[in-house]
């Protein structure tokens, strides 16, 4: 039986002090038993001597500092992990939401995970079709990858994380394919809507929900991507399977972070958030990847939201130097009625080239890639050009690329939150929109493979 200790010293806000403890480890879980026998679980931030500096997952709110007990349970922060998580709803702390039975576990885990050894890293190499044309074409998702989405308020980054969520496959193969989507200090109607919308679709049976809401602990929102990653390590690395994480929103877990860093009277950093944000954010990204000798994987889709759509603000700045690239979706490409809004010249995935090509997509994807890149480049280009000079002050050629922006962007990029489209569907629409342009232009693509496709359609 863990020993009682009656020595709580103060409560303030989340946390809680408690004096004359012995062995006592850090991030070890507590329970504090109120006069009424209402139990509320604690966890350990810090050790100072004999002191414990406790934090709560529960409000303060009635904890008397007399008649109320502390346990410390001599273990940290664990999930039962079983194959009976896939198409349940957990919250923050692991506890199943949607009505139905407890999971009996095949193991209990450490959510804190155990970091993976560098040298046992495989590298990141198999295509992911997302069916999306803006990822898929131009930003190819590789199996194994950490590539964020930079998003801003009043986007609709939801739209596109269930989207990925639904559609994402690894193609060409039989192996199991799971998704553990996560969801941090997000309203209730956006709880609703992911739980629906994977419902709608049949996707649910294979995802592992877990949803932390706005009025929920802060504590708890630390814990929740923990959680997440906790049962994909498990599919992943014992069960074999592909699992794709998605977490949204990091920016509401880093301003959870910014809360008890506060709580803790500790030095602020940057903007307020502590200073080892950078390393705590890694110790989430940094469990995405593929082992040697390992069949599954994990892939990560980290969602940010940037505060007044500033790519230079802590949160995306330390996300873009630990993740391999990032998604930016754009307000203008919105306002314009493109969906899903993703700007894809500021968007980069640094392991593009390593997913693409024969036998895995096909042989003429990186070379369309590059011209279409370039095409609506100079075509943006043109266009900013006519408004300044007028129609009038364009070449012809420049008048094509012109068009060929505008096109681009209607029929590439805006496909709806409902396509599902093949990458052969992707390279064809590619080509379709390269004929726009004179064959003398695109000079990035070899001559044999303009041959093939290019006059293919003309």
């Amino acid at each position: 039986m863990p020993k009682e200790y009656r020595t709580i010293q103060e409560v303030a806000g989340p946390l809680m002090l408690v004096r004359d403890v012995e062995n006592v480890n850090y991030n070890e879980l507590g329970e504090i038993e109120l006069a009424n026998g209402e139990t509320r679980r604690c966890k350990v931030l810090e050790i100072d001597g004999s002191n414990a500096l406790v934090q709560l997952f529960e409000a303060s709110t009635g904890i008397n500092l007399m008649n109320s007990k502390v346990r410390f349970l001599g273990r940290s922060m664990e999930l039962g992990v079983s194959e009976d998580m896939l198409g349940r709803v957990f919250d923050g702390l692991g506890r199943t939401i949607d009505g139905g039975p407890e999971i009996l576990p095949d193991a209990r885990k450490d959510i804190n995970g155990l970091p993976m050894n560098p040298a046992a890293r495989a590298y990141p190499s198999e295509f992911i079709q997302t069916g999306i044309s803006a990822i898929d074409g131009l930003n190819t998702l590789v199996r194994g990858q950490k590539l964020p989405i930079f998003s801003a308020s009043g986007l609709p980054h939801a739209q596109l994380a269930a989207q990925i969520a639904r559609q994402a496959k690894v193609r060409g193969t039989q192996e199991p394919f799971a998704v553990v989507f996560a969801a941090m200090g997000i309203t209730f109607e956006e709880a609703h809507f992911f739980e629906e919308s994977f419902r709608e679709t049949g996707a649910i049976d294979r995802t592992v929900l877990f949803i932390n809401l706005a009025n929920d602990p802060a504590v708890e929102r630390i814990s929740t991507p923990r959680m997440a990653l906790t049962a994909a390590e498990y599919l992943a690395f014992e069960k074999d399977m592909h699992v794709l994480v998605i977490l949204t929103d990091i920016t509401n877990y880093a301003d959870a972070l910014r809360e008890v860093s506060a709580a803790r009277k500790e030095v602020p950093g940057r903007r307020g958030y502590p200073g080892y944000m950078y390393t705590d954010l890694a110790s989430i990204y940094e469990r995405a990847g593929r082992q040697r000798g390992k069949k599954g994987s994990i892939t990560m889709i980290p969602i940010l939201t940037m505060p007044e759509d500033d790519k230079t603000h802590p949160i995306p700045d330390l996300t873009g130097y630990i993740t391999e690239g990032q998604i930016i979706l754009s307000r203008e490409l919105y306002r314009k009625g493109v969906t899903p809004p993703i700007d894809v010249l500021p968007s980069l995935s640094r392991l593009k080239d390593k997913g693409i090509g024969e036998g895995k997509t096909r042989a003429d994807h990186a070379a369309t890639m590059n011209q279409l890149f370039a095409a609506y480049a100079r075509g943006k280009e043109a266009k900013e050009l006519m408004v300044i000079l007028g129609e009038a002050a364009l070449t012809d050629v420049d008048l094509i690329y012109a068009k060929f922006a505008d096109e681009f962007e209607k029929k590439y990029i805006s496909q709806g939150y409902k396509t599902d489209r093949s990458i052969e569907e992707t390279l064809e629409i590619g080509w379709e929109l390269l004929r726009i342009l004179p064959r003398s232009e695109l000079k990035r693509i070899p001559e044999k493979m303009l041959d093939q496709y290019y006059d293919a359609g003309v």
